[in-house]
């Protein structure tokens, strides 16, 4: 429960903690933000870790020129790809038997099945789309190598959607996140940056499942 409290207060206040990181032990910051991209997208067990909002606010640090901005986009869009890259190794090798898994503390089956449903009906741009989208944005990687997608075709769309989201989400925190009224409502922005693509997410999905078999 402690663990998971931290990860939650981590989550909320990632801008405090990645400030107080900083200060106290600068360019490492790199390499743990490295870390944290590269786990949230490259192990499947590991979807609740700051995606958006840690990117975001990377961008209002590079901002404020506490870390640079090109440095930046280069080394979490190198995690990303990897992260991905990894993620779907680990899906072609378990293929189907991961259907029939249970849920469990380490794999959580019902974001799986969101992510597959979503995937079925929308294909390899669920690559690109799920970036944006938490617990999607672990899963869709995996799942695309349940589905044995190509390692090229797979490939082409983890590029192109983590350029995308790194890009633009870094961007996006490099230009606004030093406004006064961004960084008065910096929580409430996470909250809607982690719910609102989580329900889309869950509506494609509940969409998906109720289309009818042909």
């Amino acid at each position: 429960m402690e663990l998971l409290a931290f990860i939650v207060d981590f989550v909320l206040h990632v801008d405090t903690y990645l400030e107080t990181f900083v200060m106290n032990y600068g360019a490492w910051v790199y390499a743990l933000l490295f870390l944290i991209i590269f786990v949230e997208t490259g192990v499947v067990v590991m979807p609740f870790l700051p995606g958006d909002s840690l990117l975001f606010v990377v961008g209002a640090m590079c901002g404020t020129g506490l870390m640079s901005y090109p440095a930046s986009v280069g080394l979490l869009l190198a995690a990303a790809v990897l992260g991905n890259q990894s993620n779907y190794t680990i899906g072609r090798y378990f293929g189907p038997r991961v259907f029939k898994w249970e849920d469990s503390r380490f794999f959580n089956k019902k974001a799986f099945d969101q992510a597959h449903a979503f995937y079925e009906k929308y294909g390899g741009i669920t690559i690109v789309a799920g970036r944006f989208m938490p617990f999607l944005r672990t899963f869709a990687p995996f799942v695309a190598g349940v589905a044995q997608m190509t390692r090229s075709k797979f490939t082409f769309f983890d590029v192109t959607g983590g350029a995308l989201w790194v890009g633009s989400i870094i961007t996006a925190g490099y230009l606004f996140g030093g406004i006064p009224w961004v960084k008065e409502h910096l929580d409430k922005i996470i909250w809607a940056m982690i719910l609102i693509p989580g329900f889309v997410i869950m509506y494609g999905a509940w969409k998906a499942k109720r289309r009818p078999v042909a």
